[in-house]
This record gives C-alpha cells, sequence and structure tokens, in this order.
C-alpha cells in the first residue's frame, strides 16, 4: 500500500475518529484506524462495535492495500507534519512509512485483517433530512441525557416520528426532560421510536456541525441506524429497550404561567446559583406580585436574591429548583421571552415558548 494525500484531508478524517476510538479496551485494535487504499481514494475506519464512521477522501493511490494504525499517534502525527501533502506507505510486517517534506515517520500497524466488520445496513430506508434542523434538536435534547449507566434506557435520545411529516426527539434524566418536534418530512418506516445512544448522537451532531447546509441522509435498519452525507458513512446500534411513557411527565398547563426575558432570567441564575449550597444549585424561584425573585442560601457562604420584574397577579408561591437545568434550557430557546409555567412546590416546571411548545422543557422540583 502507498498513496500521497493532502494533509488537511488526512487530518479531518483522522479528527472524525477521535471520538469513536476506544483506547481503554480489551481490544487493542478498536484503540487503530482502518486506512484502505483503492483505485478510486483512501477511506479511512473507526469502529468502537458500537459506532462505526467510514471517511472517504481523494489521493493519488500508487499502491491498493490496507493497514490499520493507532487513531492518536497518526493522528498527533500528521497535525503537526510540515509540508501541505504526506505520503504513507506499507513495509514488511505491517510498519508504515509517513513522510510529509524534511519529517519522517515509521509506524507500528497492524494487518487489516484483524480490524472488526461494520455491520451492513442496505436495507436501511434512507431519508433526506435537513441537517440544521437535526442539529437543533440535538442541542435541544442532548443535555438532558441520562449519565447514569445503570438506566441504560435513559442513556440516549428518543426518536419518535409523528404523524404529518413531523419527528419528536426526547431525553431525560429522571430529573428533567426536554422534548423538541420538528418536521423532518419523509418514511422513515419505523413501527415506533427508537432510542439513539449518546455517544452516538455527540457523534452525528459533531459530523452535523462540519457542514450543517450539506445534504445529508438519516434512516434506521432492525437495531441500527445510519447517517450518509458526501464522502461519509456512518452507522451505530440502537439502545433495546422500551423508553418511558415521557406524555405522562409533561404536565398540563400550570395554573401560574408567566413571560419572563430569557436572557435576564439565565443571567439571574447563573448570578445567584453562585451561592447554591454545594453542587446542588439548588435555587428558590418566588412569585409575588409583578415580581419573580430568584434566591439562595448557603449557611457557610451566605445568601443571594435577584428580582425581575414580570406581569404577574396571583397568589404567592415559592419552589425549589436545580439552577443548572433552568440554565441548559434557557441557553438552546431562541426567543427573547420564555413561557415559564409553575403549580405548586411539589409539581415541575415548564419551560417554553410563548404560545409554541414545539420544544418543552419539564424541570422537577427540589427540596431547598
Amino acid at each position: 500500500m502507498e498513496f500521497r494525500i493532502a494533509a488537511d484531508e488526512l487530518k479531518k478524517a483522522l479528527y472524525r475518529a477521535q471520538g469513536i476510538v476506544e483506547r481503554k479496551t480489551t481490544m487493542p485494535i478498536l484503540a487503530n484506524v482502518l486506512l484502505t487504499a483503492t483505485k478510486t481514494g483512501v477511506t479511512v475506519t473507526a469502529f468502537d462495535l458500537e459506532i462505526g464512521i467510514v471517511s472517504e477522501h481523494a489521493a493519488e493511490v500508487v499502491k491498493p492495500g490496507a493497514v490499520t494504525l493507532s487513531a492518536k499517534y497518526v493522528f498527533d502525527i500528521v497535525q503537526n507534519l510540515p509540508d501541505a501533502h504526506v505520503t504513507l506507505k506499507k513495509l514488511a510486517n505491517n510498519y508504515v512509512d509517513i513522510t510529509s517534506g524534511p519529517a519522517h515517520f515509521k509506524l507500528v500497524g497492524t494487518a487489516p485483517e484483524e480490524y472488526p466488520k461494520l455491520p451492513r445496513e442496505e436495507n436501511a430506508p434512507l431519508v433526506q433530512v435537513t441537517g440544521n434542523t437535526l442539529l437543533e434538536m440535538i442541542k435541544k435534547t442532548q443535555f438532558a441525557i441520562s449519565t447514569d449507566e445503570t438506566r441504560y434506557i435513559l442513556n440516549g435520545v428518543y426518536f419518535e416520528p409523528q404523524a404529518g411529516g413531523k419527528v419528536r426527539m426526547v431525553a431525560t434524566d429522571g430529573h428533567r426532560l426536554s422534548l423538541v418536534e420538528r418536521e423532518l418530512a419523509g418514511d422513515f418506516k419505523l413501527k415506533g421510536g427508537v432510542i439513539i445512544p449518546r455517544k452516538g448522537l455527540m457523534e452525528l451532531k459533531r459530523l452535523l456541525d462540519e457542514a450543517p447546509d450539506a445534504e445529508c441522509h438519516l434512516g434506521f435498519a432492525e437495531n441500527s441506524a445510519l447517517f450518509k452525507k458526501t464522502g461519509l458513512t456512518m452507522v451505530m446500534r440502537l439502545i433495546d429497550g422500551q423508553f418511558p411513557e415521557y406524555q405522562r411527565v409533561i404536565p398540563k398547563e400550570g395554573d401560574k404561567a408567566v413571560l419572563v426575558p430569557k436572557t435576564r432570567l439565565l443571567e439571574g441564575l447563573k448570578r445567584i446559583a453562585l451561592l447554591s449550597a454545594d453542587k446542588s444549585y439548588a435555587v428558590r424561584i418566588g412569585l409575588t406580585e409583578n415580581q419573580l425573585l430568584i434566591t439562595a442560601n448557603n449557611p457557610d457562604l451566605g445568601e443571594a436574591k435577584d428580582a425581575l420584574d414580570i406581569a404577574y397577579q396571583g397568589a404567592a408561591i415559592t419552589i425549589g429548583f436545580n439552577a443548572r437545568y433552568l440554565i441548559d434550557v434557557l441557553g438552546v430557546t431562541d426567543t427573547d421571552e420564555v413561557a415559564f409555567e409553575l403549580g405548586d412546590e411539589h409539581s415541575p416546571g415548564v419551560l417554553h415558548a410563548p404560545g409554541d411548545r414545539s420544544f418543552t422543557a419539564v424541570v422537577m422540583p427540589m427540596r431547598v
């Protein structure tokens, strides 16, 4: 195997692989990428048995062939090459010669036959999707994905096609829930919803971030998801299980609903959370006549409060919340104002755009 390729092209492929390869694993080869040179160009494959990416790149191929190399070390080398192009040549015993200008490296590789095969997904019906829309949906749900590995069903986002060409994505960690519904017209041929794992979702987000306007396709087979755009294919295993009945968690309209300036509320929460107790980020949200009050009390540090002017004429109430959960929601809210619905001190708070529940967040109260 021997080929010459633009260093930036190879760097892009190797960067995509960094989030997938497993460095701490019982299978050392999963820390490698598979480089395959054919007459049409070079492909770089990364696969951790759950998520796989195949990246295609133009190159001058002198001799077709394949080898696997450490994803980390070859990426570090390519990032620091002195020339705009790099030549890779496979030697005896799977050693690889890397040359760029005056710089020369000789890396230990392994036989390509040892690299695990990606699942074949020819039967996944692909739907053309708007990259910007899919990216927005990921950003508005990712923060609510559970990181508790014992609740593996919640370690991903629920992807559920709706009537009228819409798709709903839902994430919850048991303390909060985020739901977004957008138009992604096309028939995914799904009988119900599927759960996309957190790691796969983050890699998908990274690929979409590269070029949100690029044409892309998404599809689902039995237990896998397939994402394609020009020169790139990504496949990931879905989480096998039943997502909770999330609709039951979302309260009907709260009897204490107020419109709050988003930026002002966000800044107030960040300020007052500085004095919240320990790492619970506990703050109190109080409603009184024409005022929303944010307070925190820390026996070791002191207390803090901030008042926002709003239109409110109902009964006074104070509810405890984790400020970080509210900050996460406000950070991805697009509108200048946010509707904040409250019940009593034992009921969750609901945030959404005024008059629009297509993006809705539910935050459970906490004892403060």
